[in-house]
This record gives C-alpha cells, structure tokens and sequence, in this order.
C-alpha cells in the first residue's frame, strides 16, 4: 500500500464497468476514498460499494451519473467535494462502442460515442479542474484511452476518431494545468478481455484466437493491469510525467 495514497480523493466515471471496478479496487487498495458514477441505477451498485467498503475500509459513495450531460457532472462533482473533498484524482473512465463502419453507422450513434467518450471526459475533467484550481489543489488527472486513437479501426470510426481527439484533449489540458500542479495523462490500452471485447470473445473463441495471434507479446491486457497503470501515474510521486500517452498494446501498433 502507498501511504500517500491514503490522503487521497478518486472521482471515477464508468466506474461499473469492468475496467472502471478495476481502477476503483486498485485505488481504495491503497486507502484512497472514493466517488464513482455511471449511468446504471444506484442499486446496481450497491453489492460493489459494500466490497470497497467493507473490504478496503475507505469512504465510497455512488450517484448515477450521464457524463454527456455537463450538468449533471457539475452537480455530481459538487456532491463528492462536499461529501468526501475535492477530488485530487480524477479518472475519466466512462465510454461506449458502437461497432459499425462509417457508411452504416448512424448520426444517432455517432453523436453518442463523441457525446460520451469525448465530451464526457472533457466535461469531467474541466470542471474537476476548475475545483482543484479554486481550491488550491494540486493533483492527477488520467484519460482512459486507446490504441485505436492512432490505428485505423474501419468497424468503429467514431470510437477511433473520439479517442484521437481525446488524446489532444490531454496533451491541451496538460499544458494548461501544469502551472497549477495538476497532471494530465492518458491510458491507451490495446486488447482488453473485458467489457464488448470479452463478451464477444466469449461467444466466438475463433475470434479470440485471431486476436491474440496479432498481439506480439501473445498477451491479452486485464482490467487489473490498466488499472495499475493508472495507479502509477496518480502517485503523488510522480511529479513529472504530464501530457504523455502510456500506450500497453503488447506491441499491436509495431506491426
């Protein structure tokens, strides 16, 4: 356990998916308290507040959150700085996938994944720091990206070209915020077994094979292990690293 840690607040977005539980555990592992959101009903979270609560022995809480909707993020951030302080670790986590090329995907589609997985991070993110500035704060802010920001994905366009701009969203806010000690880094996973990819793997082992044998090191990346990177960037060691993409794709982009 990082002792640091422990004088930590963590406002998590998608923090119900499996990515998101997992940078939620990884933090409250090392005392962090923690506020969490997703659009799912409070109930459904209930039996994961008692994990983290029970078994980490931090200060959790939960609101149903649409991170597009920069009320709503406005009014969530608001409650957790009440409630458990201003957040000085920020992980804007939430996202969704529409897989469809770009002649069949419709606006509808479109416009949710850029609502969600960029304005929805930019929401979080600026008014987070806009906390944090006002009070004083220094902190970590860290952008769950993705390889497919750089890597042409022909069956999700708007996934790829959110991701792409999120990555100059935190190149942007990095620069900006370094002045006032808040560092701003993204995440870019390759193969994650969790989440859309898990699931469809699970029902097509072919194409679960097909994937790990383009994966260079043959390795498929855990919840866990994005969220100990994560971990990583937000230790209050780290007083260096800001606008940088940590890319874990096992090699996918070499080839």
């Amino acid at each position: 356990m990082n002792k640091n840690l422990k004088y930590q607040t963590a406002a998590i977005t998608g923090g119900l998916g499996d990515i998101g539980k997992a940078i939620c555990l990884a933090f409250a592992r090392n005392g962090t308290s923690i506020a969490l959101c997703d659009i799912r009903p409070s109930e459904e979270a209930a039996a994961f507040l008692s994990l983290l609560g029970d078994s980490c022995g931090v200060e959790c809480t939960y609101h149903q959150v649409d991170v597009a909707d920069p009320n709503q993020v406005k009014s969530w951030l608001g409650v957790v700085s009440g409630q458990l302080g201003i957040p000085n670790v920020v992980v804007a986590n939430a996202a969704r996938v529409t897989l469809a090329p770009a002649l069949e995907i419709t606006p509808e589609q479109w416009n949710q994944e850029i609502n969600v997985n960029l304005n929805g991070a930019f929401y979080m993110i600026q008014e987070a720091a806009r906390l944090m500035v006002n009070g004083g704060i220094p902190g970590h802010m860290v952008l769950i990206g993705s390889w497919a920001a750089h890597q042409v994905h022909l069956d999700m366009p708007a996934y790829s070209v959110a991701k792409a701009a999120l990555r100059m969203l935190c190149k942007c806010m990095a620069l900006e915020l370094a002045p006032k000690g808040i560092l701003v880094n993204e995440v870019a996973p390759g193969y994650v077994q969790a989440g859309l990819s898990g699931k469809i793997w699970k029902e097509r082992p072919d194409l679960c094979e097909q994937a790990a044998a383009r994966v260079p090191t043959g390795n498929f990346i855990s919840p866990e292990a994005v969220a100990e990177e994560v971990l990583h960037l937000c230790r209050p060691e780290n007083r260096n690293i800001t606008g940088s993409t940590l890319l874990m794709d096992g090699g996918l982009s070499l080839s």
